[in-house]
């Protein structure tokens, strides 16, 4: 008997964190913080809570990691001029440059996952799971 899809979705999540633990273990930076600065290198000037939604952990869980990136220089936060109250997020280019840095040992990882798939394969393997995120979100992706 297969094991169910939700098992193996997890353990494909497990894999791929292991391996960008590996690829990050000089950067200074976690998995879970460098996908938080890959979703601020698609899309800058977000606010914490929209960044944690993005990056898939909790709002309380994104403000330590943000005052890490913080410190090391790898983010900064400015206030809205629109809207004095909230603070924006935006890679620095110390940020970006770690970006550029790990862009082809993560696309090789990607690569090495997709691995024996054709390209219509992937394509359709990335919109079913782009829809089963929308099915489950709270909150339309930003």
């Amino acid at each position: 008997m297969e094991p169910s899809l939700l098992y193996a979705i997890k353990q494909v999540e497990l894999a791929v964190r292991s391996h960008l633990d590996d690829i990050l273990k000089g950067s200074g930076v976690t998995a879970v913080q460098y996908t938080a600065l890959t979703v601020l290198h698609r899309r800058d000037g977000l606010t914490s809570a929209q960044l944690a939604r993005n990056s898939f952990v909790k709002t309380q869980s994104m403000a330590d990691i943000v005052t890490a990136l913080e410190k090391a220089r790898l983010i900064s936060r400015r206030r809205d001029p629109a809207d004095v109250r909230r603070i924006l997020i935006s890679l620095t280019d110390h940020g970006r440059d770690l970006i550029a840095q790990y862009d082809d040992p993560v696309r090789k990882l990607e690569a090495r996952m997709t691995d024996g798939l054709t390209a219509t394969q992937i394509r359709d393997l990335r919109h079913s799971l782009n829809h089963c995120r929308a099915t489950l979100s709270d909150h339309p992706p930003h």
